[in-house]
């Protein structure tokens, strides 16, 4: 393994150990407002999207980028790897907003894992996540 990916794995693992203790310290931010979607079968969380598919809250930033969660459960995570703790659920359909990439736990033959921004931050498998728009950048 190379200098330089060992430090990129300390530098995640510092950031993911960061970012769980300022979790573990201040109250969740999530968006409650559910609502039916088009199917009555299914609730589907306010997925920052207008009727046209615009990134409305976030359009003029570059480091948001979009996705929708192919799993019909996907339980995102505190680190990019299945021993992460759970922090919450998304669910088949479900528009994600993704801040970066990176390498973690393979599953089933994908290594990459999203950094997800929706209320909270939570990593999930890149292989549950089908990307909407350009590929995220690299954490």
């Amino acid at each position: 393994m190379s200098l330089r990916h060992t430090l990129t794995r300390l530098s995640i693992a510092a950031a993911s150990g960061a970012l769980l203790a300022s979790v573990a310290a201040t109250p969740a931010l999530a968006d409650d407002d559910w609502d039916g979607g088009d199917d009555p079968g299914v609730s589907r969380q306010d997925d920052g999207f207008d009727n046209r598919g615009d990134w409305n809250d976030h359009q003029n930033s570059p480091r948001l980028y979009r996705g929708v969660v192919t799993a019909s459960e996907l339980l995102l995570r505190s680190a990019p790897n299945r021993g992460g703790q759970v922090i919450r659920v998304a669910y088949r359909g479900d528009h994600v907003k993704i801040f970066c990439k990176t390498q973690g736990q393979n599953i089933q033959g994908n290594r990459n894992w999203y950094l997800l921004t929706d209320g909270t931050w939570a990593w999930g498998s890149a292989r549950y996540i089908k990307t909407l728009g350009p590929s995220p950048r690299w954490c």
